[in-house]
């Protein structure tokens, strides 16, 4: 949905010899978002008071007013509203809220945002069809009754690319122009988990601070195979003088032929966040591979995923999951999907193991 609002006095300039902005210009405010509807059924080795099959659902509403000037800058920002909440205590929250500039130097972003590599790292094609994350949502739906104090699953599965990267603090990102089918971008967070109008410039507060990430991207074409490719570093310094600073890197590679694509990641984030003098505790780690198939309005998928390291509570327990999926995506119509997926985790935090096989519902719809 798009409609246009008239405003004056509008003027933008950059240092940056971008010359000078007219004085008057139309904006467009452009309506769009997506919204997924979820069941699932659950079959796990523990499962105490656990009941097998739940449904999950989101809405996201974005809203990006931009503008362009007579000397070819384009302006605006971006407001990304969520329609989320835990139990039945429903409420909305923004993950994106920034103002941007694009222009003949690239563009910049500044304000609420995630990281480069969370944005626009390769990690494989996903069992359900949609690019993002090869787990989806289905992590969601694991529980692991009996374990105190640690999390479920190693930490870096909710980090499948630089391990912080899907952090949106408030940041300022910077992206080249493409060259060839090259890209850079830069980004820097002062403060992990501040973001809006809070202000925390306080130290011994939050997990890191003075987060920069880089990475560079390449898309390209060499006849009939496509290749889509990216690597990123991220670091950072550790809040807490008793655990160890970030450093994380993540690299991807996607090649598609005809109606096939094929493709994985790793990365590695070492110790990162982990207490200094902490044995025990793999390497936080996390491998994948896929192949995704796509024949009309079908897509047919496989992926692997192999994760470790410290638990997702960071509670100092070692936790390791070999995650298979399966999965069939089919467009109903324009914006609108639905599929069915399997998933089987092998998995132990600790000392404990609680297999499970997740059968996924999801119907996805985006404007």
């Amino acid at each position: 949905m798009k409609r246009s609002l008239v405003i004056g006095c509008a003027a933008v300039a950059l240092a940056a010899g971008c010359g000078s902005a007219s004085a008057q210009s139309k904006f467009d405010v452009l309506l769009g978002g997506d919204a997924f509807f979820q069941g699932a059924y659950v079959d796990q080795d523990r499962d105490q008071n656990q009941r097998t099959t739940e449904f999950s659902n989101r809405l996201r509403l974005t809203i990006t007013p931009t503008a362009k000037a007579d000397n070819g800058l384009e302006y605006g920002a971006r407001l990304r509203l969520r329609a989320v909440g835990n139990g039945n205590n429903r409420t909305t929250d923004n993950d994106r809220a920034f103002m941007f500039v694009n222009g003949s130097f690239g563009s910049i972003q500044a304000g609420v945002t995630n990281g480069l590599s969370d944005d626009s790292g390769i990690i494989g094609p996903n069992p359900d069809g949609i690019e993002g994350s090869p787990d989806g949502f289905v992590t969601t739906f694991y529980t692991f009754p009996g374990l105190v104090g640690a999390g479920a699953l190693p930490y870096v599965m909710g980090s499948l690319r630089t391990l912080e990267s899907g952090d949106a603090s408030t940041k300022l990102v910077y992206q080249t122009p493409t060259f060839a089918g090259f890209k850079l971008g830069a980004a820097y967070t002062p403060v992990m988990g501040s973001s809006n109008t809070n202000v925390n410039r306080q130290k011994n507060t939050t997990n890191y601070r003075d987060v920069g990430e880089v990475q560079a991207t390449y898309t390209g074409a060499f006849g009939a195979v496509a290749i889509e490719a990216s690597a990123a570093y991220q670091f950072g310094k550790a809040d807490f003088s008793n655990t160890e600073d970030l450093s994380s890197v993540h690299a991807g590679l996607n090649v598609g032929f005809g109606g096939f694509k094929i493709g994985g990641s790793y990365a590695f984030s070492g110790d990162s966040g982990y207490a200094k003098g902490a044995t025990g505790i793999d390497d936080a780690q996390v491998w994948i591979v896929g192949v995704n198939y796509t024949t009309g309005p079908l897509i047919l998928a496989l992926n692997y995923t192999d994760a470790k390291g410290i638990d997702s509570n960071y509670f100092g327990v070692n936790a390791r999951t070999h995650l298979w999926q399966a999965g069939v995506t089919y467009t109903v119509a324009p914006g609108l999907t639905t599929g069915l997926e399997y998933s089987y985790f092998d998995n132990k935090v600790g000392t404990l193991n609680n297999d499970a096989n997740v059968f996924l519902w999801d119907t996805r719809f985006a404007f």
